[in-house]
């Protein structure tokens, strides 16, 4: 067959190459949610760095996590997911249930008729930030992939 190219196997490359594409798929959902609890753990800490007794001012400065006072927003912290975007693609919600979770790390304007401006106190910014530069998050994800390749 001159000046032509003959391939054979075709089947069996798209077989492959289709494994390869699950296999892919399953380590990206496992390594989000290996990620999701590390950044939740994360978050725990950062919101562990400082405590005072109820009723008494807070010693964290605005711009610092909120200082501890009964847990209620540590323990709120809790991981929804991983959940599928399509095309190999996962999300996951890392975050506070309580009520006062928002306000504490965006700060803004509380109450109704008497309102008081809290400052921002972050405490999932700067955990994930510290996670993103110390290269913890994409070892979780380059691990998984290296495992995906070698199946």
């Amino acid at each position: 067959m001159a000046g032509g190219v003959q391939v054979l196997g075709l089947t069996e490359l798209n077989l492959a190459l289709e494994r390869m594409l699950v296999s892919f798929n399953v380590a990206t959902r496992a390594a989000t949610a290996e990620a999701s609890h590390l950044l939740e753990a994360e978050i725990k800490r950062t919101l562990s760095t400082s405590s005072h007794r109820k009723g008494t001012p807070t010693p964290s400065s605005p711009g610092e996590p909120p200082s501890l006072v009964t847990g209620t927003l540590r323990r709120s912290i809790t991981v929804k997911g991983p959940h599928p975007l399509g095309a190999g693609r996962w999300e996951a919600e890392i975050g506070p249930t309580a009520v006062y979770g928002r306000i504490q790390e965006l700060g803004g304007v509380t109450g109704r008729s008497h309102q008081t401006t809290l400052p921002a106190r972050p405490y999932v910014a700067p955990a994930f930030a510290k996670l993103a530069a110390t290269g913890a998050l994409a070892r979780v994800y380059h691990v998984a992939w290296r495992r995906a390749v070698a199946i």
